[in-house]
């Protein structure tokens, strides 16, 4: 065939070939195999690299195929375990301090490693809060790498207490060891939350709030001491308390237990969320009202016969009556808070004889502008806003209209009124310092925020005069009539429970009174009924204490609250 041909063809050497090549091979250089005859490679070469090469091939396939099916599932697990890893870096929380740097809560390291939230007055608890610690599974292996502030200051300042967590990339084996270690992304650190808040003074009135509760019968109390001029809360205490650091650490499981069983309820913060009817600690702001709109003026004389009739007008021959704590004869506004006359401000709030009162709605009004009814804005998580009754209130809850008796009781804080310390602190520092209603802060430095009460400054004036007089000028407040400290006050007393068994009692005031400086607010919680002016003796055995450590609070020089109180009070005692 032609191919064949071609192919025979092919390999024919021509003879002028040959002779051309002998007649030139003396002058060819042979080392570059010029002169040389070429030829091609064989067919057993070909063969020959085809067999070596599929030996090659199969062998590789071999290999391949022990790797991946025959040892697959034991490399496969050695490849898992021998990996990648990203370890959490804790930051560490960032610790809160008083006023003046001494520690309120901070971390403490552990011989194994661990690292666990300290709070240093536990009577803070409801303030603090606590922490909830990181979590680990069966494996020990972390399934929540966060350490989260519960309740109090921890829950509401977190994300600053909190800072970021880092990163550490590690590279280990089967068995878990580190084999390398990569990149690093380091931890921010929480930061240090500085409060306005004096240790010293937070001890002191958490010893004086439980021993006048203790001893006296009462279930609960709470106090708070916040500067006129800023509202910055110099301390603010609430009793009973839970322990933060047992919170934290979840145990022992029987204190917790305790907690959940205390007729006080020690979860909750008395001082922000607590409400309580106030009685006749509002007697000074209805006052400032009515001299403002010129219900009555200083020199108003009203009769305290010790009752007020009213005749029923629907009812011919029928009356109404509303007693007095006791009758006190001819009163000044300033006598009437002084001696706290129900009478006379049954008058003053829903009118009588001549007088025509302020009447529910200017109640109201001033009610709110000294800051009742409403939240004050401190910066602490779930607080209360209290109530000031009104007739749309009474509508809705009850279905009924109001009633000029209604008036009567809302006038001396009775009826349907609930109001929070907190709230009292705030409206009685706006009278100690003429006119503005600050919000309470607790973070050192904060910048103060008020706003304009519209009272007159003569109003207050004059209120400030009765509340001085209720302490120098009576036996009701006379305990805290101290030769080292001018105080001016107010108290109130409340009946509670289905057959008014119990007592709420009240004292508010500030101090120093020619130069008011700071205001203060106590409530005891459901006391023996005629337990009557016991609120009083908390601030008589702080003052005292103070005085015995010559504290600048009551006009001492000395520079020691920086640390912790002494032993000038008793210690505490109870759950």
């Amino acid at each position: 065939m032609l191919w064949r041909r071609r192919r025979k063809w092919n390999a024919e050497i021509a003879p002028d070939e040959i002779f051309l090549d002998a007649a030139t091979s003396t002058s060819f250089n042979r080392d570059q195999f010029e002169g040389r005859l070429e030829k091609p490679l064989t067919r057993r070469t070909y063969v020959s690299l085809m067999i070596v090469i599929a030996g090659l091939i199969s062998v590789l396939l071999l290999r391949a195929g022990q790797l991946e099916i025959v040892q697959g599932k034991a490399f496969a697990a050695e490849s898992a375990n021998n990996s990648l890893a990203v370890t959490t870096l804790f930051a560490s929380r960032g610790a809160i301090v008083d006023v003046n740097g001494v520690p309120l809560a901070e971390n403490v390291s552990h011989s194994d490693g661990s690292v666990t939230r300290y709070y240093a007055l536990p009577s803070m608890g409801q303030i603090m809060g606590y922490v909830s610690y990181p979590k680990k599974d069966a494996h020990g292996n972390y399934y929540d790498t966060k350490e989260s502030g519960i309740a109090g200051l921890e829950a509401q300042y977190n994300s600053l207490l909190s800072g970021t967590n880092g990163q550490l990339l590690a590279e280990r084996d089967a068995l878990g060891h580190i084999r390398s270690e990569g990149d690093i992304v380091p931890p921010q650190p929480g930061k240090t939350l500085r409060l306005s808040v004096n240790a010293n003074l937070e001890e002191l009135f958490a010893r004086a709030l439980q021993n006048v509760t203790v001893q006296q019968g009462f279930v609960a109390g709470a106090g708070v001491i916040m500067d006129v001029h800023t509202g910055a809360v110099q301390a603010i205490v609430s009793y009973p308390s839970y322990d933060p650091n047992v919170m934290s650490n979840g145990g022992p499981a029987s204190a917790i237990a305790a907690y959940n069983t205390d007729p006080g309820h020690p979860f909750l913060d008395h001082a922000v969320q607590g409400v309580y009817t106030p009685g006749s600690i509002v007697k000074p702001f209805e006052a400032a009202g009515a001299l403002t709109d010129g219900v009555i003026t200083p020199e108003t004389t009203i009769d305290d016969t010790g009752l007020l009739t009213i005749k029923d007008p629907y009812h011919p021959g029928q009356v109404f009556r509303y007693t007095g704590w006791k009758a006190l004869g001819l009163v000044t506004v300033r006598q009437a808070i002084a001696w706290s006359s129900d009478v006379f401000f049954y008058t003053v709030g829903g009118g009588f004889g001549p007088i025509k009162g302020l009447g529910i709605n200017r109640l109201d009004y001033w009610y709110r502008q000294f800051g009742l009814g409403t939240t004050t804005g401190i910066d602490l998580p779930g607080e209360a806003s209290g109530l000031v009754p009104s007739p749309a209130w009474k509508q809705q809850v009850f279905g009924s209209p109001w009633y000029l008796g209604d008036t009567y009781f809302t006038a001396i804080g009775q009826y349907g009124m609930q109001v929070t310390p907190i709230q009292m602190v705030r409206a009685t520092a706006a009278v100690a310092n003429g006119g503005t209603l600050y919000t309470p802060t607790l973070l050192a430095g904060q910048k103060a925020l008020g706003t304009p009460v519209a009272a007159s400054p003569s109003a207050l004036q004059v209120v400030r005069e009765g509340m001085r007089l209720g302490v120098t000028g009576t036996t009701l407040i006379g305990r805290i009539n101290l030769p080292y400290l001018a105080v001016a006050a107010k108290t109130g007393t409340a009946q509670v429970g289905s057959q008014n068994q119990y007592d709420n009692t009240w004292v508010e005031g500030f101090f120093p009174y020619d130069h008011p400086q700071y205001a203060f607010s106590v409530v005891l919680e459901r006391g023996p009924s005629g337990a009557g002016e016991d609120a009083v003796w908390v601030m008589q055995q702080l003052f005292d204490a103070l005085y015995a450590e010559n504290s600048p609070y009551v006009g001492g020089t000395s520079t020691s609250t920086d640390v912790l109180a002494s032993s000038t009070v008793p210690a505490l005692t109870g759950g």
